[in-house]
């Protein structure tokens, strides 16, 4: 088949690989209709993580079931499904503690950005649409395999409740559906940190009451001026530098939390601030098997459209243009079409 592979910093190509093959009579084969880039595939390709020459990149996608193990119940050939992008049993202890994406026989979506992706305990990990969807929902269903539910665990994890104030550090893809998410949990203020044109008007669409596009010191003394002195009462970080994390807990009131989902890289945790200010930290790997079900709810009634932050659409044969337009901040979220 053909798959997105990585092979050094900036080396994106589309290969021919194996197909992918049933291992274990709970596994399932995916074929895709839709993956896409994710901010995380960015570490890599910057050179920030390690690669493993030749190896498939990508962890994100929804498709049409094309073969089953003997053991799979829920799920047939010719359902189509989002796919975690960490797959789960959904029954271990971990799981039933919500956890899902720490599961006891945890697997991972690594060929997201292919023709066909493997499933590991496919019972537990998909989740299947009442029929196929319209074209036009697929963007959305895409977007819940990873980045909205990525943002919604930001939310969860900074506790936003109704009539809260929530500051959004990082106007990604993963920032705006944290903004999305917050706005879904009644957030009554909404300040999203942003200094990009179209990030701030999607952000704005997607339930921000402010912007800003101050950063450092400007941007913490903005955000107490809009908060009256106070700060925030959720902070969720969706970035993952050390950065974006100070920032965070500078923006965070006494006894507040800051959902962080952004993968670190060099972050140092303030944790005298966090202690003479009784500030918590939560989240981590978004357990999207959790969130799955109440967030294609809400897509499949139209209450939320989370696939609006795919503004580049492209075929799988240009996924390489697709990483420069992501790097070089020309697109907020790449989709791909096998």
């Amino acid at each position: 088949m053909r798959a997105t592979t990585i092979h050094a910093p900036g080396d994106i190509r589309l290969s021919d690989v194996p197909e992918p093959s049933i291992k274990a009579p709970t596994d399932a084969i995916v074929k895709v209709v839709a993956g896409c880039i994710c901010g995380s595939d960015l570490w890599p390709y910057r050179g920030a993580n390690d690669i493993e020459a030749g190896s498939t990149i990508g962890h994100e996608c929804v498709g049409v079931v094309a073969e089953v193990g003997s053991e799979v119940q829920a799920f047939r050939e010719g359902d189509f499904v989002v796919v975690p992008f960490v797959h789960c049993d959904n029954t271990c202890a971990h799981c039933r503690n919500g956890a899902q994406s720490a599961c006891l026989e945890q697997g991972w979506t690594e060929s997201g950005q292919a023709e066909y992706s493997h499933v590991t305990h496919a019972d537990g990990s998909l989740v299947k649409t009442d029929g196929m969807p319209d074209d036009s929902l697929v963007p959305s269903l895409l977007a819940l395999s990873d980045v909205m539910a990525t943002g919604w665990h930001a939310a969860v994890s900074a506790g936003v409740t109704k009539g809260s104030t929530a500051v959004v550090v990082g106007d990604g893809a993963v920032g705006l559906c944290g903004v999305l998410a917050a706005r879904e949990l009644g957030a009554e203020r909404i300040i999203a940190m942003s200094r990009h044109q179209p990030r701030q008007e999607l952000a704005r669409r997607f339930g921000a009451t402010d912007i800003v596009a101050e950063r450092g010191e400007e941007g913490g003394a903005r955000v107490k001026d809009l908060t009256d002195g106070i700060g925030a009462d959720a902070v969720l970080e969706c970035v993952g530098t050390d950065e974006s994390m100070q920032t965070a807990f500078a923006l965070a009131r006494p006894g507040s939390m800051v959902g962080f989902v952004g993968v670190p890289h060099g972050v140092e945790l303030p944790v005298r601030r966090m202690f003479s200010k009784n500030v918590g930290l939560a989240g981590g790997v978004a357990p999207v098997r959790r969130y799955l079900p109440e967030l294609l709810d809400l897509v499949t009634s139209g209450a939320i459209e989370p696939g609006l932050v795919f503004d580049l659409s492209l075929p799988l044969d240009e996924v390489a243009e697709g990483y420069r337009a992501m790097d070089e901040r020309r697109a907020i979220k790449v989709l791909l079409t096998p």
